[in-house]
C-alpha cells in the first residue's frame, strides 16, 4: 500500500507539490524550469510522488506529434500540499461541544464518528472480512480470534497515522489500548467527555462491533482501553434505544 505519511516527504518533493498546487497541471519541461533542476531530477521526484499516490500523470495529445504527459495532484496530494487543517478542526470541535441543543450535538457527533470509522475501516481493509454470525451458539473462541485479527489490522492502520495504539488481552478477550489521546488539543476534560464518546462510536463503526471505553487516561488510568461490548449488553442497549424512540412518537 502506498505510504502517505508526511514523514516520507522530502523538502524538494514539497516544493514540487507546491508548484503543482498553484499551476494545476505541469509537464516535465515546465517543472524543470520552475524548480531550476535537471529533467532527471524532476523525473526522480515525480516517480517518488506517484509511488506515494500524491500525484498522477495525464497523457496530452496535440496534433500529430508525440504525446506528452502532464502531472497534477491527487486528492491525497492536495491534502499534503495544503495548509494544516488543525486550526479549522479545533474551531469546529469547540463550536460543536458548545452547542446548547444536546440532541443536535449528539447527532452531529455520531455522524462524524461514523464517517471517521468508515475511513479507518477502509484504510485497514476491514471490509474484506466475512460478516460475523450473530446466533447464540456461535463459537466464542472463533469470535475472539476474528475480533483480534480485526483489532490488529485497525491498530496497524491507526499507528501509521501517529496514533499510539496496540492490542492487548484482558482475560481471554483482546482489547485496544490507546496510550495517548489521538487528538490532544481537542481533548475535552469536562464531565461530558465528548471526545471519549466520539472514539467509542468511531471504533465501533470501524470494527463493525460495539466497543466501550473501559478505562480512561482522564481518570488517571495508564491508557484509554476499549473492549468489545458483550452481545447481551449490546442487545439490551438496542432494546432500550428502541423503547425510548417508541415513547417519543
Amino acid at each position: 500500500m502506498p505510504s502517505n505519511r508526511s514523514d516520507d516527504l522530502r523538502s524538494v518533493d514539497r516544493e514540487l507539490l507546491a508548484a503543482l498546487r498553484v499551476e494545476g497541471c505541469m509537464g516535465i519541461g515546465e517543472l524543470t524550469e520552475h524548480l531550476g533542476v535537471t529533467a532527471t531530477a524532476v523525473r526522480q521526484r515525480l516517480d517518488r510522488l506517484m509511488d506515494q499516490d500524491l500525484i498522477e500523470r495525464e497523457k496530452v495529445v496535440s496534433g500529430r506529434g508525440r504525446p506528452t504527459f502532464c502531472y497534477h495532484l491527487t486528492a491525497s496530494g492536495h491534502q499534503k500540499a495544503g495548509a494544516d487543517p488543525g486550526d479549522l478542526a479545533d474551531a469546529l470541535w469547540r463550536e460543536l461541544i458548545a452547542l446548547e441543543d444536546a440532541g443536535l450535538r449528539d447527532r452531529i457527533l455520531s455522524s462524524v464518528a461514523k464517517r471517521l470509522g468508515k475511513q479507518f475501516a477502509a484504510q485497514a481493509n476491514l471490509g474484506s472480512d466475512e460478516p460475523q454470525a450473530k446466533c447464540c451458539s456461535e463459537d466464542k473462541r472463533r469470535d475472539s480470534v476474528s475480533l483480534e485479527n480485526r483489532l490488529q489490522r485497525l491498530s496497524e492502520s491507526m499507528s501509521n497515522r501517529k496514533i499510539p495504539i496496540e492490542v492487548s488481552n484482558v482475560g481471554q478477550m483482546p482489547v485496544l489500548d490507546i496510550n495517548a489521546c489521538p487528538y490532544p488539543t481537542l481533548t475535552d476534560e469536562s464531565t461530558d467527555r465528548a471526545m471519549c464518546r466520539l472514539e467509542e462510536k468511531m471504533l465501533s463503526e470501524a470494527l463493525g462491533q460495539p466497543m466501550q471505553l473501559s478505562s480512561c487516561r482522564l481518570d488517571g488510568d495508564s491508557c484509554c482501553q476499549f473492549s468489545a461490548v458483550p452481545a447481551t449488553t449490546a442487545k439490551s442497549s438496542d432494546a432500550v434505544g428502541t423503547a425510548a424512540a417508541t415513547s417519543d412518537v
